[in-house]
């Protein structure tokens, strides 16, 4: 007995002490993820950054620039309509890249980050392979093609599904409509929403909508979109309907391309931006114009040159098929393969033929 109580009493300290021990290190892990934390919080700080006063931080506030990384990738110019030098403007962009640490990512890191995208379901499963498994966030999806080839319906089907559940092909967010040619109806949203079993209502509480009358007024509805993501709005799609209508009639002949196609390339990257911080979609459905030089082959080609091109990922062509079908036709992707999708639109959207 007495050796088995002496056997007992050590062991019964060592364990003490390695709860002990463990406990410290805890505490000492909890203590050291604050003092991080609490570091991390103030390296982020806009107002931390030179030449960022509290007057200043509240204009960029106001203009949408609330994080490092908006203010990493921004121009001097930009920052400069906020009251500050170009000179103060070039510290502020340098600070702020500085703190991020911005450079090259290792593959696993860029791995954690794909990882980080979703799709949003279209109605057909056929358009849904086409686009990789859906319209994707991070990225400006563009459908182009001739008047009633569908780039409107999809927009319209695309508000309604992405405030589906993540398990039956949402996102469970909401959507700003950017309309620049009066196409959104109330009608057909209901006509999908209660196609799908939904609450009419309750779908358009999480559609908002603006009517954009000039190219200006568009590119400042694109910028005010971080304001609503900011304010707390979980925004997961931004559909603008469509792209180039206000900047094909704004911008007219040879003349004004060049002062066309700089705005138009500072609105693809402020798009662009907006998907990258925030994850999420960008649908835009775009115009187009014949080619009367070309004799064999479909003469139709998208508006907005080589600058809406090289902006745009993935790029599909709508067009009429036969017995009331579309035909979508992927034209350009990074990395999905040329193919062609059938589908119809019916009553209830976007469905398989």
């Amino acid at each position: 007995m007495k050796e088995e109580k002496i056997l007992e009493k050590p062991s019964s300290k060592v364990e003490k002490e390695e709860i002990i021990e463990e406990t410290e290190k805890i505490e000492d892990e909890n203590k050291k993820e604050e003092k991080d934390s609490a570091k991390k919080e103030k390296e982020l700080a806009v107002h931390d950054l030179p030449g960022v006063g509290a007057a200043t931080a509240e204009k960029l506030k106001e203009g949408g620039y609330e994080t490092l990384l908006s203010l990493a990738v921004a121009s001097p110019g930009e920052l400069t309509e906020f009251g500050v030098t170009e000179l103060t403007a070039r510290k502020i962009i340098n600070a702020s890249r500085n703190e991020l640490k911005m450079g090259f990512e290792s593959g696993d890191e860029l791995l954690k980050k794909a990882e980080m995208v979703e799709r949003i379901h279209t109605g057909s499963k056929e358009l849904d392979v086409l686009l990789g498994g859906g319209v994707e966030t991070g990225s400006i999806t563009e459908m182009y093609g001739a008047y009633a080839s569908g780039k409107s319906a999809l927009a319209h089907f695309l508000s309604v599904s992405v405030q589906l559940p993540k398990d039956k092909g949402g996102l469970g967010g909401s959507v700003l409509f950017i309309d620049t040619e009066s196409t959104f109806r109330i009608q057909r949203i209901q006509e999908i929403a209660e196609g799908m079993g939904l609450d009419f209502k309750e779908v358009l509480k999480n559609i908002s909508v603006a009517r954009a009358f000039n190219s200006d007024h568009q590119m400042l509805l694109a910028e005010k979109v971080s304001e609503y993501i900011n304010n707390g709005t979980n925004v997961k799609l931004v559909i603008i309907d469509s792209l180039m209508s206000l900047f094909r009639s704004d911008f007219s002949g040879r003349g004004e391309l060049a002062p066309r196609q700089q705005k138009l390339n500072k609105h693809i990257h402020t798009l662009q931006r907006l998907a990258d911080q925030h994850n999420v979609a960008i649908y835009v459905t775009n115009q187009v114009m014949a080619k009367p030089d070309m004799f064999f082959g479909d003469p139709t080609e998208p508006i907005g040159g080589h600058v809406l091109a090289h902006g745009m990922n993935p790029r599909v062509y709508l067009r009429k098929g036969k017995k009331g079908t579309r035909v979508a036709k992927m034209i350009d992707s990074s990395y999905l393969p040329e193919s062609e999708a059938l589908f119809k639109i019916t009553g209830k959207g976007i469905e398989d033929v």
